[in-house]
Parts: structure tokens; sequence; C-alpha cells
């Protein structure tokens, strides 16, 4: 009879207002959320990488014109901007490669606790904005 009178779980829907402010993401959960937006930005600027290759490569004209983008820019687009939208290329890269390495070492080694998730997250975070932050400052020119 104790089974009956037990009580149930309540469940209830989430006020994505109220609640997901409050809501605290662990380092984890970052990471994989910023593993699949750096992947997306990727697929969306696959045209750009593809464009930013062939002018590096093609001639030294070619390559004139693509040192040019980054200092008078392209078209419409002044150069700080398209700097900008490298650095977002260069972020997305670089997070998305450490954290696809923490994904496969945490599957080889089976390291799937608590304490590794959030120290290799961590680890990944600090890592990726620190290297992109190394490589904006050669971008825009500081050293």
């Amino acid at each position: 009879m104790t089974e009956l009178t037990k009580k149930r779980p309540e469940f209830r829907n989430i006020n994505a207002f109220k609640d997901l402010t409050t809501y605290r993401l662990p380092p984890a959960g970052w990471v994989s959320i910023l593993h699949r937006a750096s992947g997306g930005l990727m697929f969306i600027l696959l045209p750009l990488i593809v464009w930013l290759f062939d002018t590096s490569v093609s001639s030294e004209i070619s390559f004139a014109r693509f040192s040019s983008a980054f200092s008078a820019g392209v078209g419409f687009v002044p150069g700080w901007f398209f700097k900008l939208v490298v650095l977002a290329l260069i972020w997305a890269y670089l997070h998305h490669l450490i954290a696809g390495v923490r994904h496969l070492y945490m599957d080889a080694r089976h390291a799937v606790t608590k304490e590794f998730g959030k120290s290799s997250a961590i680890f990944t975070l600090v890592v990726s904005i620190g290297l992109t932050v190394v490589l904006g400052a050669k971008l825009f020119g500081l050293y």
C-alpha cells in the first residue's frame, strides 16, 4: 500500500524568460553549445574560407589583393570588419578543434567523470580564447 501512497515527482514546464536567466550551465555545457556554434559558423563562412585560400595562393597579384582586404576592405566592407569576421573564424576553428580533441580523448580513454568533464571544459575554454586573443593581436597588428 505504501507504493500507491508515495508522492510522484512533479514536472513543470519552464518559463524561458524567468527560468533560463537564472539557470547556471556547467562549463561542459558551454563547451558543447559553443562546439556546435563554432561548427555552424565555420560552415556558414565556408565560401569566405575558400575565397581567402584561393586569393592567397593563386598569384602574387591575388595575394596583394588578399592583403589589401585586411587594410582597405573589400567592396563596401571595411577592413576592420573583415578582420573581425576573420577573428570569429579563427575562434571557431580553434574552439572546434580543441573541443573535438577533448571529445575524442574522452571517447578513447573512457574518461567520462564529472570532475574530468569540468576540468577539460575549462581547459578548452581557456586555451581556445587565449589562442584567439594571441592570434587576434597579431591580426590587428599589435605585435
